[in-house]
C-alpha cells in the first residue's frame, strides 16, 4: 500500500466511517480492513484519533497496532522491529510439517520472534530457541516465546547460542534480510523508512546472512534436521548452491499465492 501526507483528520472522536475515509484518502489500499484493526484496537475515541494521525503519517499498521496477526498468533510488536510477512507464513507451515515429535527448534534472525511462536504453537516442540542481533527484536520475541518457554538469545546468528544445542537442533529456521543493498530503496516506505535496515538488507545480492546461515547450520543440526530459509525466485539457485555448500541436501518449495519461495536443507543421516 502506499501512504500520502496527513490530509486533515475527522473531527474527534471519529466513527468508523469516518476512519474509513481518512485512510483511503491517504493511500490506504486496504483502508475499510485497517479501519476495523483500528476500531477494535482502541480503547478510547482520543486513542483512535490518535492511531489513525500516525497510520497517515505513515506508520505501519502493525506498529501503530503493536501486534501482527501470524499463523492465527497475535505477535506483538515494537515501532522499529520488523513486522512478520505474510508469505513468511508458507515457512512456517513447511517447518510445522516436518518437525518430528518432541523437536528441538531454532529460529535464527527471529525479529519479534513470530515464526518461533508459530512453531511453538503448532509443532509443540520439546525446546525452543531464537536468536537476534536487534535489542528491540529481542525485547518483543522474549515477549512472543515466553508463554511457550522459549529461550531467546541476544547476538550474531550461532554466536550467543549455548553449546549445549550443538548438533541437537531438528528444526532450524531463518528468515534474515534478503533484498539487495540497492533495492533497498525500492521498497515500500513503511518497511524503508520505519523498519531496521539490518532486518531489510541482505547485501549485495541479498544472500549475505543466508550464506552464512548455511555455512553453520550443518554444525547445529541433528542428524536429519533441517533448515528453511526464506528468499526470491531469482535467489533460489543461489540460494541452493549455498546450502549444499555447506553440507547439506536442499531443495526449493513454492507458494505462488503468497509469493514466497523456501530452501529446505537437510543434514544425512549416517549410520
Amino acid at each position: 500500500m502506499s501512504v500520502h501526507p496527513s490530509p486533515s483528520l475527522p473531527p474527534s472522536p471519529p466513527s468508523h466511517p469516518a476512519v474509513v475515509s481518512t485512510l483511503r484518502a491517504a493511500g490506504c489500499v486496504f483502508a475499510e480492513e485497517e479501519a476495523d484493526i483500528l476500531v477494535s484496537t482502541a480503547r478510547t475515541p482520543d486513542e483512535l484519533a490518535a492511531m489513525v494521525a500516525r497510520r497517515v503519517d505513515g506508520l505501519p499498521l502493525e506498529h501503530v497496532v503493536g501486534w501482527a496477526e501470524f499463523c492465527g498468533l497475535r505477535i506483538t510488536l515494537e515501532p522499529g522491529v520488523f513486522v512478520p510477512r505474510r508469505r513468511t507464513e508458507f515457512l512456517a507451515r513447511q517447518a510445522v510439517a516436518l518437525a518430528p515429535p518432541g523437536a528441538v527448534v531454532l529460529d535464527l534472525c527471529c525479529g519479534s520472534g513470530a515464526v518461533a511462536a508459530a512453531l511453538a504453537g503448532h509443532a509443540d516442540p520439546a525446546e525452543l530457541h531464537a536468536a537476534d542481533l536487534d535489542p528491540s527484536a529481542v525485547r518483543c520475541a522474549r515477549r512472543n516465546v515466553a508463554p511457550f518457554g522459549g529461550l531467546v538469545h541476544e547476538g550474531d546468528l550461532y554466536a550467543p547460542l549455548p553449546a549445549t544445542l550443538r548438533g541437537r537442533v531438528d528444526i532450524l529456521a531463518a528468515n534474515g534480510p534478503y533484498v539487495p543493498t540497492g533495492d533497498v530503496a525500492l521498497l515500500p516506505p513503511e518497511a524503508r523508512d520505519h523498519e531496521r535496515r539490518m532486518a531489510l538488507d541482505g547485501g549485495a545480492d541479498g544472500l549475505d546472512i543466508m550464506r552464512r546461515v548455511a555455512a553453520g547450520a550443518v554444525e547445529w543440526l541433528a542428524p536429519g534436521g533441517h533448515l528453511f530459509v526464506e528468499t526470491s525466485e531469482r535467489q533460489a539457485d543461489e540460494a541452493v548452491a549455498a546450502v549444499v555448500r555447506g553440507g547439506l541436501s536442499a531443495r526449493v518449495v513454492t507458494d505462488d499465492d503468497l509469493y514466497a519461495t523456501v530452501v529446505i536443507g537437510t543434514k544425512k543421516v549416517t549410520r
